[in-house]
């Protein structure tokens, strides 16, 4: 009985048929990591812009009419502070900030939002009252900002695009705030994204 191998040819045939598998296989694989690297940067992208809503939403919900006092301690500031001229987008004093350490300190909080080269960062302070040695503690929420624009509705349901108003009187002044406010907020990717915020009486 004669046995027969396997030649030449064959050997080469079936190595160079496993060479295109394998490539196959791994260009499969290759893009199946690059698909699942852009699933999870766009899933980043959109809980980075939801919370960012989440928190301008909740910190205009809970404006508090409580003034605080300017850094040198000479005068004071309005509860809602907003000129979007510059980098400091507004300042404002909320409530509802959670304890849950049980520190000896207030529920109310002095936050401020600051729009620089394109990223969105809110900042808060430790203190109601803070002082030149006091620090913000800082937090980015979302970049590739091109724009980003409030308007507020004042008690005569007029709407103003900044806070206070220019004809307010003094004597309401600090403590004033709007019935709501409209944050228009463009981004790169997104384009415009619109919300109206009610602000607690």
């Amino acid at each position: 009985m004669k046995i027969r191998g396997f030649t030449l040819v064959e050997l080469l045939v079936a190595l160079a048929i496993f060479a295109i598998l394998s490539v196959l296989a791994y260009g499969g694989y290759n893009s199946a990591v690059q698909q699942n690297e852009i699933a999870r940067g766009s899933m980043a992208r959109l809980e980075a812009l939801q919370t960012t809503v989440r928190l301008l939403t909740q910190d205009f919900e809970q404006l508090a009419p409580r003034p605080v006092r300017d850094v040198l301690g000479d005068g004071r500031l309005p509860a809602l502070l907003a000129d979007q001229r510059g980098q400091n987008l507004f300042a404002l004093t909320r409530a509802g900030w959670t304890n849950p350490a049980g520190l000896q300190r207030a529920t109310l909080q002095r936050v401020s939002y600051v729009l620089e080269d394109g990223k969105l960062r809110r900042e808060h302070f430790a203190v109601l009252d803070a002082t030149l040695a006091s620090e913000p503690l800082q937090r980015e929420l979302i970049d590739r900002v091109k724009s980003i624009r409030l308007r507020f509705m004042d008690g005569q349901k007029q709407w103003q695009e900044q806070w206070p108003p220019l004809n307010s009187p003094p004597a309401t002044l600090a403590r004033a705030r709007p019935m709501a406010v409209e944050v228009k907020l463009e981004l790169e990717d997104f384009g415009e994204i619109t919300r109206l915020i009610e602000v607690t009486r």
